[in-house]
């Protein structure tokens, strides 16, 4: 019986890394990271934390290779951990803006570190362009580490026959690059990736809308609510905060609810300790919160 079963097992994980795409959670932190530099506070005085700064990634089928969504503080372990996993190459990276959690994980791919050729990095204009006239950056484009590989805005890149994935414009603190999230479109389904975002007051596309047009969302919780910044003014972090996006979608089916993964958390947000009030509350109204090693299939 024992035997049996493990076959059928072997069988299941077979089929699933052939037949689909797998999106994986590399990381769940805001750029800083966890324990955070400068922090005295008790949400970081676990200095052995195993927490990643935000990415996501994508495995194709048939050992077609992967992605990553960010190229993180973490990018190292978070690209051998891809590597480990699924076996297959590295076929780029998306980036969504330029804050430091967000782009600067693109250093391992220099002369210091992997030395690497050509690897893609799929980026909008302004990103684009602050990496070839900003350095370190710049020494990745002439050298040939990496290939930009420019986006337009609501427009899909196929990645495969059954993949694509499109960027959409997003209000954000655009100091240095245009700020976008992602859709990823599977065979079967569609995940949709936003871990930046200003309020959403302040995008004039619906939230509700997204939440019923796709199967997963990874969207921006770096604060739960503002008695986390006590230390600044609200306003100069303009995040929504997680009470905020769940009041928004509170008249959303729990079916629809279960579809969101809050993602990119500050270290001060709560709903890191999975055991605390106001994660359990957070699952107790029917959202999700994103976990290192989630995997998800399209």
């Amino acid at each position: 019986m024992k035997k049996t079963l493990l076959v059928f097992l072997l069988i299941s994980e077979l089929l699933i890394s052939q037949k689909t795409s797998i999106i994986t959670v590399l990381g769940t932190v805001q750029d800083g990271g966890l324990p955070h530099i400068g922090c005295e506070k008790k949400c970081c005085n676990n200095s052995s934390s195993d927490l990643k700064v935000t990415s996501l990634g994508l495995s194709l089928p048939d050992n077609e290779g992967f992605y990553l969504f960010e190229a993180s503080p973490d990018f190292s372990d978070q690209l051998n951990y891809m590597n480990t996993k699924y076996k297959s190459s590295f076929n780029g990276v998306f980036l969504t803006h330029a804050h430091i959690g967000h782009y600067t994980g693109l250093m391992y791919l220099g002369k210091e570190a992997l030395g690497a050729k050509n690897t893609p990095v799929y980026a909008m204009s302004r990103m684009s362009n602050f990496l070839i006239k900003n350095g370190p950056w710049s020494q990745l484009v002439s050298q040939s580490n990496i290939e930009l590989i420019n986006l337009n805005n609501d427009q899909s890149y196929n990645l495969s026959d059954d993949i694509s994935v499109k960027p959409v414009l997003v209000p954000h603190r655009d100091e240095f690059s245009e700020t976008v999230g992602y859709y990823i479109y599977g065979s079967q389904k569609t995940a949709f990736f936003l871990p930046d975002i200003d309020k959403w007051s302040s995008w004039p596309t619906s939230l509700k809308k997204i939440v019923k047009s796709t199967d997963f969302l990874f969207i921006d919780a770096t604060f739960y609510d503002n008695s986390e910044i006590n230390y600044r003014p609200v306003e100069s972090i303009p995040h929504p905060f997680v009470i905020e996006t769940m009041k928004t979608l509170k008249s959303l089916s729990k079916k629809d609810k279960n579809k969101i993964f809050f993602i990119h958390m500050n270290h001060t947000n709560p709903m890191l300790d999975p055991n605390s009030d106001i994660a359990l509350r957070v699952i107790r109204e029917g959202y999700n919160i994103a976990k290192i090693g989630q995997t998800f299939e399209l």
